[in-house]
C-alpha cells in the first residue's frame, strides 16, 4: 500500500552509544513544518523516548536548521542527545553529503555541531553548547532528602547547584557509587523543592566509574518533564563540565572528563565534555557517538 500524502519519515538513532541499543534513543521527523505544536507533543507521548525531535526548516547555504524538542509532557528549549541526533540524521538523510558542522537553531539559540573523524571507532560529534549560567546553591540535606540518600553521601567539598547550557539541572556531587546506584526519587521532597526552582532535573555524578577510563559515573532523574531516568543526558553534562570549571575540579586545567551513564537502566552511555574559562566566561562543549537503528513513516 502506498503511504498517505501528508505522511511523514522518522528516523530513530542511539546518542552517546558505543554500539547500536545502548544510549538514549531519540526520534526524529523531518520536514516537520506542517505539523502543529499539539501533534508533536502528540507524536512525542506516542514515540515515548525521553525526546522527540522535529526538523522545521530546508537547508540554508549556511546549513542552519530549525529544530523543535519534545519530551513525552513537555518542549523544552534545549536537550544534548536530541542536538547530536538530530545533526546526524540532517547530514545522513537531508544533507546526504559530508560536511564538517551543522547549526541548530532551538528556543536557547544557536548550537553548532561539528563532525570528528575518529581515531579507531565511529565518527565524533561535538556540540558547542551556549555558556553556562550559575544560580546558587542548593542546601546539601534538602538534595538528600529528595534523592533518598544520607546527607553525607554529597561531596562536601563542593556545592549544590542549579546550572544552565539551555536547560537548567541541579549538579548533584556524590561520594561514591554505592549512593549513585540506591538513589531514588522522594517525591513529596521532590515536588516541593521544585515548586521554587528553575531546575527540575536533577545530575548527580561521582568520581567512581564502572569503567577505568572514565572519569565519572552518573545518573539523571526529571520526573517533572516526564523522565524518570534518562540514559544519557548531554544538556546536564554540559552544565557539570561549566560547573567542574567553575569551581576548579581540576584545578587550573582545561575540563577534559569522561562521563558514563545509564548503566542502572541497561542503556551504558559514553558522554565526553570539555570545557575552559576565559575571563569571566567558560566555553562548553559535549561530544559522542551516534547510531543509526530504524527508520518508518507516520500514517
Amino acid at each position: 500500500m502506498a503511504p498517505e500524502p501528508n505522511a511523514h519519515p522518522y528516523y530513530i538513532v542511539d546518542v552517546f552509544a558505543e554500539r547500536k541499543y545502548a544510549g538514549n534513543q531519540l526520534a526524529v521527523i523531518p520536514d516537520a513544518d506542517d505539523l502543529t505544536g499539539t501533534e508533536m507533543q502528540d507524536i512525542a507521548r506516542e514515540m515515548h523516548f525521553s525526546e522527540t525531535t522535529f526538523v522545521r526548516s530546508a537547508a540554508g547555504s549556511d546549513r542552519t536548521f530549525d529544530f523543535r524538542i519534545f519530551t513525552p509532557e513537555h518542549e523544552v528549549p534545549f536537550a544534548g542527545h536530541p542536538t547530536l541526533g538530530t545533526a546526524f540524521v540532517i547530514r545522513e538523510k537531508i544533507i546526504q553529503k559530508p560536511v564538517d558542522e551543522i547549526v541548530l537553531n532551538c528556543t536557547a539559540g544557536k548550537i553548532p555541531v561539528a563532525f570528528s573523524p575518529g581515531a579507531t571507532g565511529p565518527e565524533f560529534l561535538w556540540m558547542h553548547q551556549v555558556p553556562p549560567e550559575f544560580y546558587g546553591p542548593v542546601d546539601r540535606g534538602t538534595m538528600a532528602e529528595v534523592l533518598s540518600i544520607p546527607e553525607d553521601s554529597i561531596d562536601p567539598w563542593f556545592p549544590v547547584e542549579e546550572v544552565s547550557t539551555g536547560l537548567p539541572f541541579f549538579i548533584v556531587p556524590v561520594t561514591d557509587r554505592d549512593a549513585v546506584k540506591k538513589a531514588k526519587i522522594n517525591c513529596k521532597a521532590y515536588e516541593a523543592l521544585i515548586a521554587t526552582t528553575r531546575a527540575k532535573a536533577i545530575f548527580f555524578f561521582c568520581p567512581e566509574p564502572y569503567d577505568r577510563k572514565n572519569t565519572f559515573n552518573a545518573r539523571m532523574f526529571a520526573d517533572a518533564l516526564g523522565i524518570a531516568e534518562d540514559p544519557a543526558t548531554g544538556s546536564a553534562c554540559g552544565c557539570l563540565a561549566g560547573y567542574l570549571a567553575r569551581h576548579r575540579w581540576s584545578g587550573n586545567n582545561p575540563v577534559d572528563v569522561r562521563v558514563e551513564e545509564g548503566h542502572e537502566i541497561n542503556r551504558p552511555s559514553l558522554l565526553c565534555c570539555r570545557a575552559e574559562r576565559h575571563g569571566d566566561s567558560i566555553e562548553v562543549f559535549v561530544g559522542g557517538n551516534v547510531v543509526m537503528v530504524a527508520e518508518g513513516r507516520l500514517v
